[in-house]
């Protein structure tokens, strides 16, 4: 049974977004008795290969938000993500809110900071967010309760968010056909990853789990909604009967075959800023590229 105060009668409304590029879903989750309402890991377009940001992801999330006359309160980032950028800034600028993530993200500036030779003028206490959960923090989003479950092991700052009988996942879970999240990432641990998830399914069989990548395994039509149950049933690394050692073995088996996620350096070095962008000496934004660093 889980630790955590949960409050299933509260059932937010869902909105999901999803981006063909990086295979990321972004949420609106709006409390039902007000306009109150949070955006989960938005994501910034970028063309790579011309050096290029555009903002067509985030302004479908902002046009719902006017259209639906809604309240921006919360731009929440589940961890420091490796596959896509974080339109956070964006969405502050023109909708409000307060930006958020877990308290580690400290860890992973230090570590990354070092990654991309960042100096002394690059703060690493995670005062570029609003926000710092930890473990067991609660908050609102209007008048709707959520709170946050530290789950690291992907990487050091994942944390999973519950907003009444939904459960927003991060990378932490995949639907059940696609297992879990790697954990080489630096900072990231199989072991600490295996017990995170078991937060997870401490939680009632009932919470709607929303995830934050889905790549269709198999051709299956991509997904984003599955169940604390379905997963405890079904998922491929951690349904019941899967030991802690059998995870560890399954997940550090998996991840030496996988090659680094094609974003992984601009992502990190922008999202550890809270989706802020790095700049050269004269201020013009940059993406460093260290060469075997990774």
């Amino acid at each position: 049974m889980s630790q955590y105060p949960v409050a299933m009668q509260v059932v937010p409304e869902v909105t999901s977004f999803f981006d063909d590029d990086s295979n990321t879903f972004s949420y609106i989750v709006k409390d039902p008795d007000s306009d109150a309402c949070a955006v989960f890991d938005s994501v910034l377009d970028l063309d790579y290969a011309a050096g290029r940001i555009t903002h067509q992801s985030a302004d479908r999330i902002l046009a719902h938000i006017e259209q639906h006359e809604l309240r921006l309160e919360w731009i929440i980032e589940t961890h420091v993500h490796a596959d896509h950028l974080s339109a956070a800034p964006y969405l502050q600028e023109r909708g409000g809110g307060k930006v958020g993530i877990g308290e580690h993200i400290v860890m992973v500036q230090e570590e990354f900071g070092k990654v991309f030779n960042d100096g002394t003028e690059f703060r690493r206490d995670g005062s570029q967010f609003d926000q710092l959960f930890s473990d067991g923090d609660t908050y609102h989003i209007g008048n709707m309760p959520a709170f946050a479950i530290a789950t690291p092991g992907h990487t050091p700052a994942c944390m999973v968010h519950v907003v009444g009988n939904a459960a927003f996942v991060g990378d932490t879970l995949f639907m059940p056909d696609g297992g879990s999240a790697r954990a080489d990432f630096p900072g990231g641990d199989a072991g600490e990853l295996y017990d995170s998830i078991q937060k997870v399914l401490a939680l009632p069989d009932d919470m709607r789990l929303f995830i934050c990548h889905d790549y269709g395994p198999g051709g299956r039509e991509i997904a984003s909604e599955t169940t604390v149950g379905q997963q405890k049933r079904e998922n491929i690394h951690t349904a019941a009967g899967i030991t802690r050692e059998q995870f560890i073995e399954l997940r550090t088996t998996r991840d030496a075959t996988l090659k680094m996620p094609k974003l992984i350096l601009p992502s990190i070095q922008v999202n550890m800023r809270a989706g802020d962008l790095p700049a050269d000496h004269d201020g013009n934004p940059t993406i460093r590229i260290p060469i075997n660093a990774l």
